[in-house]
């Protein structure tokens, strides 16, 4: 009797094949994340060339949010219904298509389109990416996983900071810069394609295994959310919509109220990026083997609530040299380099623990509802936060002539961090006592062992 090898189970994907498309799904993340911070070394030249208001630059950073979170109450529909494959293709032309869109024409309109569509394509983009992820690596590879296309998309905002210096001669007008991030983008569309015909070919030669289903909101679950969880959420809020309308506007306010020059703008800014690229994976693996997930949620909070008082009001000190290999150098105030290295440690504190925390909150089987609420409260706040800074600083007169008007938006964003150190400090309180989940206890040791005990 002969055997039909066509019923022979295919083999799993080699690791070489795995690693090339955790790079193509990364690359497409890059270019992703370069077009979306493109806008921020271009916020004075709008000003001076076009006439646009802090106000209108806060709408096209708000405009972006408000098409994410259509995106998100949409769920993840068209990536289970279509694969992987093809919706991170779409996204990926969407988010090209929202690149050409924005540098055409000088017409406001017109630029605010491009955002609102840039926002369409790339929040299901990175879920698409994530799922794809899912699919191709499990068990201990699947945070590392993470952990490198995470690094590699920082990369890329980081690279929108550094193009003030090596595309120096392009910031002579505010169109320019932006067809440099659309050609980036290509860089997406790209990758997108050849991780097609890889998912293709694979298909017909490996296993994949199941693909992860697709997070969906699901409301009629939130009744079994603890505090804890909404604790995390809400610092989750004020975080991400403190820190990301700062870097929006980071650049700009670097120029006009310290007097900096663009190059020097864009590698203090990209501090904030090169921090997550580096930081954010150690900070992750220690917190792993030491627990106190919810003490160094509120210590982070601490640290991040004097930094924006320290930039308006600390003296500016010496001028000290900041040299970011292959990219370029300047010098730059000692006090604004220390605090944007604190933020920038910050920034790779509080996420490194806050998103893995929730797992140890919420039951398995609520986890996907968990996430997509957390995201989605988190783009209700990023959205409204620019239009309030761009209000003030408008309303302030801030300007070169008049630095003292961005002291206002500063206040408003130690405000935030000051909520951020209410809520982890809540978080904190509420893990101390007798209904904590485990966030100052639980290590990797023990974690695993829960697990085991579980199955």
């Amino acid at each position: 009797m002969t055997r039909d090898h066509r019923l022979d189970p295919l083999p799993p994907p080699p690791p070489a094949y795995r690693w090339a498309v955790l790079v193509f799904v990364s690359l497409a993340m890059f270019g992703n994340y370069y077009v979306y911070d493109a806008l921020g070394p271009v916020i004075d030249l709008m000003r001076e060339q076009l006439g646009f208001s802090y106000r209108q630059i806060g709408l096209l950073s708000t405009a972006y949010n408000v098409a994410a979170l259509l995106v998100l109450l949409a769920g993840g529909i068209f990536i289970d219904r279509f694969g992987t494959k093809k919706a991170i293709t779409v996204f990926a032309l969407v988010c090209l298509a929202a690149a050409v869109l924005t540098a055409l024409t000088p017409r406001y309109e017109t630029i605010l389109a491009g955002r609102f569509l840039l926002g369409l394509g790339s929040e299901p983009l990175i879920v698409a990416a994530t799922t794809a992820l899912a699919k191709w690596f499990k068990g201990r590879e699947l945070s590392f996983a993470f952990g490198l296309n995470l690094s590699i998309s920082r990369l890329g905002s980081a690279s929108a900071d550094w193009s003030t210096g090596f595309a120096a001669p392009l910031y002579g007008n505010w169109q320019d810069p932006l067809w440099l991030a659309t050609a980036v983008c290509g860089i997406t569309l790209t990758a997108a394609l050849l991780y097609w015909m890889m998912e293709q070919r694979a298909q017909r030669h490996y296993q994949l295994g199941p693909t992860e289903e697709a997070e969906k909101l699901r409301l009629r679950d939130l009744y079994a959310f603890s505090p804890s969880y909404w604790y995390i959420v809400a610092l989750c809020v004020v975080f991400y919509s403190t820190v990301f309308p700062f870097r929006t506007f980071a650049i700009d306010y670097f120029q006009q109220a310290h007097g900096l020059d663009r190059q020097a703008a864009g590698l203090l800014s990209s501090l904030l990026p090169m921090a997550a690229i580096v930081i954010t994976p150690l900070f992750g693996l220690w917190v792993d083997r030491v627990g106190r997930r919810s003490f160094f949620m509120a210590a982070g909070s601490l640290v991040m609530l004097p930094l924006f008082l320290l930039v308006t009001y600390a003296p500016p000190g010496p001028d000290i040299p900041l040299l970011v290999p292959l990219v370029g150098s300047a010098t730059v105030p000692l006090t604004l380099l220390l605090v944007m290295l604190v933020l920038g440690a910050v920034f790779s504190l509080i996420p490194a623990v806050m998103w893995p925390s929730v797992a140890y909150i919420v039951d398995a089987r609520r986890l996907g509802s968990a996430y997509a609420m957390m995201t989605l409260c988190q783009q209700l706040g990023w959205a409204v936060v620019p239009l309030v800074i761009g209000y003030l600083n408008d309303a302030f007169r801030a300007s070169p002539d008049h630095p003292g008007g961005y002291a206002a938006g500063m206040w408003f964003y130690t405000a935030l961090a000051a909520l951020g150190l209410v809520f982890s400090w809540l978080l904190y309180r509420s893990e101390r006592g007798p209904h904590g989940h485990g966030l100052e206890t639980i290590t990797m040791h023990s974690a695993a062992e829960r697990i085991h005990d579980r199955g």
